[in-house]
């Protein structure tokens, strides 16, 4: 059985250029959180027949002549789908104009949102609407695909566990290789150049990619790690409100972190759970609990301007800073495992409290105080 995914300081990777493909193999292998890609052996890709976002039908077969990158994604996921799309749409980008010699594939791995406007809702969210097809159908064409591509679909306690499957399928519509995201979002750039090297290989003009990357593990940071990072608006920040402007994290105080993003207006009132925050704030000031800073996970967002223009369009403004995790490396430090997620940090950088999912101001609270 392959992989199951749950749905609900120092500069990051160095670059590669001097890097042999020997050695960035090498570094690949070694990295824990990435996935160097398992050889198909160029077996067939089962074939498909399913409908689009649009409502259009399409098969798998209608893209002979291009690279396929296929991935299995719930089209309600919160955790490591959104993942797996920023690297295709990344991938993609890295061939620059061969990209259009590219197909992006995704199919529906939640049994319960299988409808048109579940896969439309999902792109329409994570800014892919005109960069792939996500297709569905009804639960037994979806389940028969899953079953061709050995994809493990489950409910589990309320979550969609699912096989984080992404195939890469030649021009003759040929399994090559079998890549399986992890949940670690510093890998997002990484992963997509093992997909765009791959698909590169595949097209006739094995074009070069717009830039490497070492695909070595890149270090994380923690909260006993002292760190800035951009602002977003907010009070607390060295120039608040404005594109400058700097958040400081790490030790010396206690603080209640919430990790989110806006594609999470799609499964969630999103503006009314950010500014149901400001409440919590109101509490912290007067009964002495850690304050409040949201961070924003940049690297699954399709562009920066996504959070910036949700948050200007909040009528009513957020008493507490945000700010914007541009690499990842800040949530795989904090151990973030889904959005939103909550952690209450201690002023020494200890993790006391972590929490899956949006919570009641009052339970926030309540949390902050016994916790702290």
């Amino acid at each position: 059985m392959l992989g199951l995914a749950a749905c609900g300081s120092p500069a990051g990777g160095s670059k590669s250029a001097q890097m042999s493909p020997a050695a960035q193999a090498q570094a690949a292998a070694a990295n824990p959180n990435l996935d160097p890609g398992t050889s198909m052996n160029g077996v067939g890709a089962p074939a498909f027949r399913l409908t689009n976002q649009f409502g259009q039908p399409v098969s798998l077969s209608a893209f002979r002549g291009k690279v396929v990158i296929l991935a299995f994604t719930d089209s309600e996921c919160t955790t490591i789908c959104p993942l797996t799309t920023a690297s295709m749409v990344a991938a993609k980008d890295l061939l620059g104009q061969a990209g259009d010699q590219v197909q992006l594939l995704g199919i529906d791995a939640n049994p319960q949102a299988t409808k048109v406007s579940d896969v439309r809702a999902y792109s329409q969210s994570h800014g892919m609407v005109n960069q792939w097809d996500f297709l569905t159908g009804s639960l037994a064409q979806l389940k028969a695909t899953w079953k061709a591509y050995h994809i493990y679909v489950q409910i589990e306690q309320g979550q969609i566990d699912h096989t984080p499957a992404l195939y890469v399928i030649d021009t003759h519509g040929r399994e090559r290789k079998l890549y399986l995201t992890t949940m670690a979002y510093t890998t997002i750039g990484q992963s997509a150049q093992l997909l765009a090297q791959e698909a590169s290989g595949l097209l006739p003009s094995h074009p070069k990619l717009a830039s490497q990357e070492s695909l070595a593990s890149i270090g994380e940071v923690s909260p006993a790690d002292a760190t800035t990072v951009p602002a977003v608006t907010g009070p607390g920040t060295t120039s608040a409100g404005t594109s400058g402007g700097t958040i400081a994290l790490g030790p010396g105080h206690a603080r209640m972190v919430v990790f989110f993003a806006s594609w999470l207006d799609e499964t969630s009132d999103l503006a009314a759970e950010l500014t149901g925050l400001n409440s919590y704030v109101q509490a912290a000031a007067g009964g002495k609990l850690p304050g409040l800073v949201a961070l924003d996970e940049a690297v699954t967002e399709p562009s920066p301007n996504p959070v910036r223009s949700f948050l200007a369009g909040l009528h009513t403004p957020l008493s507490y800073p945000v700010g914007l995790d541009t690499t990842g490396r800040i949530a795989d430090g904090y151990g973030v495992q889904d959005q939103p997620w909550f952690e209450l940090v201690s002023a020494t950088g200890k993790v006391l409290w972590s929490h899956d999912g949006w919570l009641p101001v009052p339970a926030l609270e309540a949390a902050a105080r016994s916790k702290s």
